[in-house]
């Protein structure tokens, strides 16, 4: 094998270098083209077939660029930051891409002018480190006891996605359920776990308003013994076991040789015994429902229903987590390690329930659980799922306000105040940073002007209307609305973000685009299929010229 070697005159390298950085751009622009018509709360819906033939039906920035096949390496590394975006704060994912791109975009007119990268990049982290500073200053505290304050924060910020027709219902279920697996650490430190220990199950049928937060868990199974056991049991004893309750079989092929006809039969009492004996541990606890993540042989069962014991078996790991963390019972490994402080007594109702043709497990109305469920309803899989990722943002939100209590304004009024306050400071910049730094201010009204463009309000006017109001780094909280296109106080009209989901916006994006920035090369390792019985090949080395005439987006 060849590694692939790259051989460039000197006289080529500034040439070729300039072509990769116009390649980059143009795929990194495109890439913000396609999502910018998402952003803002009158943003477009776009229709997704993804790999499995499905479709998807969403405006959430990260799900589209998720579906999309692209084959420009600079593209990709787009694509990453909605991920990025995604898993860290859970909202921002279509800000962060456009603002990359709108960075990206004026750095080009630099880069035609001979400008070294690093110079641009030295601007741009400058123009970041203001930025920050901008956010600190006009950010807010808010109390997050407040349940109004919370609830209209969560609003405003999934005010831009398609739920938010329902009125406050999944802000209120997200907040609901955030503050419920809301765990104080100490030290002023908090911990909300939303991906462990809150499981959304989504149930096709009813109505969105039928939607609640449980407090307790469900899942989808029925008691083993449907007519011997249980269905309803109030203030219920819950065991949970992590171990099969049925006759353990040999870890290889076992040969037992039986001389006489009663060892047949001793054999199969033995088995029997084993199994009663583990029951027998169960029983003397005096449980009233056994919940274990492995198997539950027929006889174990019939021990366990004489008993009056309801019996699940096959339960998920995380699902079993998720109980233990609600009824306070502790996970047991070996029946005869059981002890009474393993119990859970905290569950008010244990329930099956059939919803529509599937059986569900409810063990709700806990003291003060740890873990929930968020049961949703609704007419189609499509919405379901699309209620489903707007419930995420929403949570993400909510945990984001839980772990920092501040406030921006929304609406673009935060970005225009950014791009006021480094437009005043380019001007003590000195030496030849100081034209990039203004270039990155500029950038940040990309974002109002986009949600301008999505009201389908004039845009021209409207902006100059709004750099106006923020002239002099003044009018912090005057923005757009981005239903009417009104220029307005944000503070009156609720429409705020979350200080964490802003400040990773601006460090993703900037970060980001210095890195492709300080991209002059692209080289390709990539072997092309040969035809069998060919020679070996010279390794194929992708030069700049090739770069320009790559398609960037699939056909």
């Amino acid at each position: 094998m060849h590694a692939p070697v790259l051989v460039l005159k000197d006289s080529l390298k500034r040439e070729s270098g300039t072509k990769v950085h116009h390649a980059n751009i143009q795929a990194s622009k495109a890439v913000a083209d396609i999502i910018r018509t998402t952003l803002g709360p009158r943003s477009m819906l776009k229709m997704l077939l993804d790999a499995s033939g499905g479709i998807v039906v969403t405006n959430d920035g990260n799900a589209i660029l998720r579906e999309l096949d692209i084959a420009h390496p600079a593209a990709k590394s787009m694509i990453e930051l909605s991920r990025t975006q995604d898993e860290e704060v859970g909202d921002g994912t279509t800000s962060v891409i456009v603002l990359a791109g709108e960075m990206l975009h004026v750095a080009e007119a630099f880069i035609e002018k001979n400008y070294h990268p690093t110079v641009i990049c030295r601007a741009y982290n400058k123009a970041l480190e203001d930025a920050l500073a901008v956010l600190d200053k006009i950010a807010m505290d808010i109390d997050v006891k407040d349940r109004t304050a919370m609830l209209g924060l969560v609003k405003s910020c999934i005010g831009t996605k398609f739920t938010s027709q329902f009125g406050n219902l999944i802000a209120d279920l997200a907040i609901d359920a955030t503050a419920i697996v809301n765990v104080d650490l100490g030290q002023g430190l908090r911990e909300v776990d939303i991906k462990k220990y809150i499981k959304v199950e989504k149930v096709p049928g009813g109505q969105l308003e039928d939607s609640r937060v449980l407090k307790g868990v469900m899942f989808n199974k029925d008691v083993v013994a449907p007519g011997k056991m249980r269905r309803k049991i109030v203030n219920p004893r819950i065991i949970l076991l992590d171990c099969p309750l049925e006759y353990k079989k040999g870890e290889n092929q076992t040969n037992a040789e039986l001389v006489k006809e009663e060892d047949w039969g001793i054999l199969l009492k033995m088995e029997e015994e084993y199994i009663e004996n583990i029951c027998a541990q169960i029983i003397r606890f005096k449980p009233d429902l056994v919940i274990t993540e492995k198997g539950l042989s027929d006889l174990a069962c019939h021990y366990l229903s004489k008993a009056g014991i309801s019996a699940i078996r096959r339960l998920r790991k995380t699902d079993n987590n998720r109980i233990a963390k609600a009824c306070g019972a502790v996970i047991v490994n070996r029946p005869d390690e059981l002890q009474e402080s393993d119990v859970g007594t905290g569950a008010g109702l244990f329930e099956v329930k059939k919803i529509g043709d599937e059986f569900f497990a409810f063990i709700v109305e806990c003291k003060d659980p740890k873990a929930c469920t968020v049961l949703l309803r609704g007419a189609s899989k499509d919405l379901l799922n699309e209620v489903e990722r707007n419930l995420q943002d929403a949570m993400s939100v909510a945990r984001n306000i839980i772990k920092n209590p501040k406030l921006v304004p929304g609406g673009g009024a935060t970005e225009l105040t950014v791009s006021a306050t480094l437009k005043q400071k380019s001007s003590s910049i000195e030496g030849i940073e100081k034209w990039p730094y203004e270039a990155a201010a500029l950038a940040f009204e990309a974002i109002p002007r986009t949600l301008a463009q999505n009201c389908g309000v004039n845009v021209i006017r409207t902006m100059t209307a709004l750099q106006g109001k923020h002239a002099n780094g003044e009018n912090a909280w005057t923005g757009i609305d981005g239903n009417t296109g009104e220029i307005t106080d944000m503070k009156e009209r609720k429409i705020w973000d979350v200080y964490n989901v802003k400040s990773q916006t601006f460090k993703t994006a900037i970060e980001a685009s210095c890195m492709l920035l300080r991209i002059d090369d692209i080289v390709s390792g990539i072997k092309k299929k040969q035809a069998p019985g060919a020679g070996p090949t010279k390794p194929q080395i992708e030069t700049e010229a090739d770069a320009d005439n790559e398609q960037i987006l699939p056909e």
